[in-house]
């Protein structure tokens, strides 16, 4: 266990350089452990006089090109017509240093280093380091790593609406959203979080449409994050949500830089991590996770109708199986009577209840989704389409299922997909089957009392101060409802969101002259 320790310590331990290039050089491959992708190139710059020079970088993620450009400048320059010190024969530290931070000043901003820790953090980031003698050593930034170019999202696809999407590089990700939103009151702030990885994570928001207080309690949130690493930006919402003892997501994430745009505008909070394109809005309300970016970019009247249809399919998708399950076991009377003959003659060769047929069609077609997701994409389509229609009908051949229960999975799956959000519908997959296990034991009681049950859940929640169920819940912000299960014209929803926007409420002035004033 000792062993494991000394790294770290290594690592964190902040002491000041060497007096020379080679105690530096040593230190800084001791401290590395003689990796082999950090290089350290030893220059000897000979005109009449003889100076040393270290450069160190990374291999893979420093400009390569512009540090053997950079390298080429350092080895010829003249020291015969440098600038000497009077009891000095040969040309000092301090004027060697002072001629490479010349030559390295178009390049890019040079940072002081005074001890190992700042020299490493910038090495191991792609950073350049120059080292002297006398413990003269700066730094320049000369990144340039493979990244993987803007594409068209993945999870979140529509019809209508841009094409983009974030990738892994903050700065892609930054620059993509102040594309959309030219304000100077659009603020960054950056921060590292994890004692190995150093992750950059950003917080922006639009200053002042976004809570102050809520601005505040986000960003003390990030700086008690005390852990090795982060590696994606799951890491941080687990650490900052409010409860971990629930199915339901209280922190947005969207891949696509005009949804971020929209809730910025809004007065919410994003929160960008190096290393992956999603990226965290907060606060996170129920009635977001059913909104598609798409409900925006066509007429109102049709997002309402798409939307409708997706609230029925939430319901389908959580209460389909327990309905059924509900209903053929103990409420057979609610059935018509050639539906309810039907039914009693497909069961009349299975051997299992209603509950374990649904168990084991629901279970089955979760394997098939996951493995679908695993499988290479060449063939996990076609995996799980024909894996799916050959196990289903080889079931209800075998008499181990009823083609009634098919039906009814295949209706909960269809409608599974048929959230915007991925997170939500993990959700939904979760509660499926403690309210299939009510069903069978209490019938439509059961279901009413673990819908009962979710909603007192739901009521409790809140993200980062807001209630998750506004603006249902909250009766003094009823004009928030115009943008909810209902998507009201954009003249008629003039007033941002007042839980998140309290400073800045309107968003859409009316011009005199504008024909939807007409009347």
């Amino acid at each position: 266990m000792g062993s494991s320790d000394k790294p770290n310590q290594a690592v964190g331990e902040c002491s000041p350089l060497y007096g020379t290039i080679a105690e530096n050089v040593a230190e800084i491959k001791k401290r590395l452990g003689h990796s082999s992708d950090i290089k350290i190139l030893e220059l000897e710059m000979s005109a009449g006089r003889m100076a040393k020079l270290a450069v160190v970088f990374t291999e893979g993620l420093a400009d390569q090109v512009a540090i053997a450009e950079y390298s080429k400048l350092l080895m010829e320059i003249d020291l015969s017509d440098a600038e000497l010190s009077e009891d000095r024969k040969r040309i000092g530290p301090e004027a060697t240093c002072q001629l490479a931070k010349e030559l390295a000043s178009g390049y890019g901003p040079i940072l002081e280093l005074k001890d190992f820790e700042g020299l490493l953090d910038i090495v191991l980031i792609g950073g350049v380091a120059v080292l002297s003698d006398w413990n003269q050593a700066f730094a320049i930034s000369l990144q340039k790593f493979k990244e993987r170019s803007v594409t068209e999202p993945t999870t979140e696809s529509v019809v209508r609406g841009p094409k983009d999407s974030f990738t892994e590089s903050i700065r892609t990700n930054t620059a993509l959203i102040r594309r959309r939103v030219h304000y100077p009151s659009l603020w960054l702030e950056t921060k590292k979080v994890g004692r190995m990885t150093k992750t950059d994570v950003g917080i922006m928001y639009v200053n002042g449409l976004a809570d102050e207080s809520v601005v505040a309690e986000v960003r003390n949130r990030i700086e008690k994050i005390d852990i090795d690493g982060i590696l994606e930006s799951g890491y941080i919402e687990e650490a900052i949500q409010e409860t971990s003892y629930s199915p339901f997501p209280t922190i947005y994430n969207s891949e696509r830089p005009d949804v971020i745009a929209a809730e910025l505008l809004e007065g919410k909070i994003a929160i960008l991590v190096d290393g992956t394109p999603f990226v965290l809005v907060v606060p996170a309300l129920l009635i977001s996770f059913m909104h598609s970016p798409e409900d925006y970019y066509q007429r109102y009247d049709i997002s309402s109708l798409i939307r409708i249809l997706r609230f029925i399919g939430m319901f389908i998708a959580l209460l389909g199986p327990s309905m059924y399950v509900a209903v053929t076991t103990y409420h057979q009377e609610m059935l018509p009577t050639p539906l309810l003959i039907s039914l009693a003659s497909q069961r009349e060769g299975t051997p299992f209840p209603a509950f374990i047929e649904a168990v084991i069609m629901e279970v089955t077609f979760e394997i098939l989704r996951e493995a679908g997701l695993r499988m290479p994409r060449t063939i996990g389509t076609a995996v799980s389409v024909v894996g799916t229609l050959v196990i289903g009908q080889a079931a209800v051949a075998a008499g181990i299922v009823s083609a009634a229960m098919v039906i009814v999975v295949s209706m909960t799956a269809i409608s599974s997909f048929i959230f915007p959000a991925y997170s939500i519908s993990n959700t939904i997959r979760m509660l499926r089957f403690p309210l299939m296990g009510l069903a069978a034991s209490f019938g439509l009681v059961g279901v009413f009392v673990g819908m009962l049950g979710i909603i007192t859940h739901l009521a409790g929640l809140s993200s980062f101060g807001i209630p998750y169920t506004s603006p249902f819940t909250r009766m003094d912000n009823m004009g928030d409802a115009k943008d909810t299960i209902f998507r009201l014209p954009l003249r008629a929803m003039r007033k941002r969101p007042a839980v998140f926007a309290k400073q800045n409420p309107i968003r859409y002035r009316r011009n005199q002259s504008s024909p939807n004033d007409s009347s």
